[in-house]
């Protein structure tokens, strides 16, 4: 399983129930990693999805402890046992991306084996954090793209930089 995240210098990922940054450079990247595949994540993301849908053109599955919880367009599963059941079903978990909230990530990330992370060069307002993969000696940053920077016409500000990183979990911290 990969998880896939944008995060700003203290590893914060939102506030308020919405993103620190809407940047489309990052929205085309998740884009980019995500169509076709498999994404899971909980009811709160989904709520900040437009209309509160499922993503389209990818299989979503959206953990909730509900069991009367029900989605149209997506799987619902109300344990990590169900779905590590549902995926198993699945040829390839290499095509599952853990797309949030925090406890999601948090229940899924030592599940993971790749994170692919949006770092915003820049300290926001924020409630929600994720895990600091570079205070873990469980992760190694394996890739670091261009800097890339903020288009005020199209993001939610200009000026904005930020790097798209790909971690790895180390083979020594390997859980599956």
């Amino acid at each position: 399983m990969k998880m896939i995240v944008a995060v700003d210098r203290q590893w914060g990922i939102g506030y308020k129930g919405d993103l620190l940054a809407r940047v489309r450079a990052d929205l085309m990247n998740f884009k980019k990693h995500t169509a076709g595949k498999t994404v899971v994540y909980g009811s709160n993301t989904l709520a900040t999805f437009p209309g509160g849908k499922p993503l389209k053109n990818r299989e979503n599955i959206i953990l909730h402890p509900s069991v009367d919880f029900k989605v149209e367009g997506a799987i619902v599963a109300h344990s990590l046992d169900e779905l590590f059941e549902i995926l198993r079903a699945r040829e390839n978990t290499e095509n599952v991306y853990v797309i949030g909230g925090a406890s999601v990530y948090t229940q899924l990330l030592p599940y993971c084996d790749t994170a692919i992370v949006t770092k915003f060069d820049k300290s926001y307002e924020k409630d929600v954090y994720i895990p600091d993969l570079d205070a873990s000696d469980a992760w190694e940053c394996r890739e670091v793209g261009e800097k890339q920077v903020s288009d005020a016409e199209t993001d939610t500000e200009g000026g904005l930089e930020f790097y798209f990183t790909i971690y790895e979990r180390t083979k020594e911290h390997r859980t599956i």
